[in-house]
């Protein structure tokens, strides 16, 4: 198949679904009583599906600032939900990795978010499921391209 060239209604669904699932996201994280920060959570994702970073990058991931990561990352560090490991292309430099137990609770706020949500979406049709799990599919096969480009682009500097 060709790519098909940009469109106002590819466009317009494009943004649309952006907002949708923020919208989603926000109500789930509403209706779970979290206390935990959103940031707290993009950054354990960020680090579960990039590996190990520096903090300046896992701020810019994470959509904070650098001295605001830091504070994060002290209070994930306490929590045992990350660790820092030594840098092996600079030896002054430390990395942040995710650990097992950090894992495990986004794995638990995931599911606590799943479980707020089905409620909402039990009375779908068969072929509603099928249609929002070929979204989901769309959507994680172009955030992956895009994250192997931006990986290449990142080591071509």
């Amino acid at each position: 198949m060709g790519a098909m060239p940009e469109t106002p209604e590819l466009h317009q669904i494009l943004g649309d679904l952006v907002v949708a699932a923020h919208r989603l996201t926000r109500l789930a994280a509403r209706v779970t009583g979290s206390t935990e920060s959103p940031a707290t959570w993009r950054t354990l994702s960020a680090l579960q599906s990039s590996g190990p970073m520096r903090l300046g990058e896992l701020a810019t991931q994470s959509r904070v600032s650098q001295p605001t990561m830091t504070k994060l990352v002290r209070n994930l560090v306490d929590s045992e939900w990350v660790k820092r490991v030594a840098d092996t292309d600079d030896a002054r430099a430390w990395q942040i990795a995710i650990t097992t137990k950090g894992a495990d609770a986004l794995q638990s706020w995931r599911d606590e978010l799943s479980a707020a949500l089905v409620p909402m979406f039990a009375d779908l049709s068969d072929d509603e499921v099928a249609a929002m799990r070929a979204t989901v599919e769309i959507i994680g096969s172009r955030v992956g391209l895009s994250a192997a480009t931006s990986a290449a682009m990142a080591g071509s500097r």
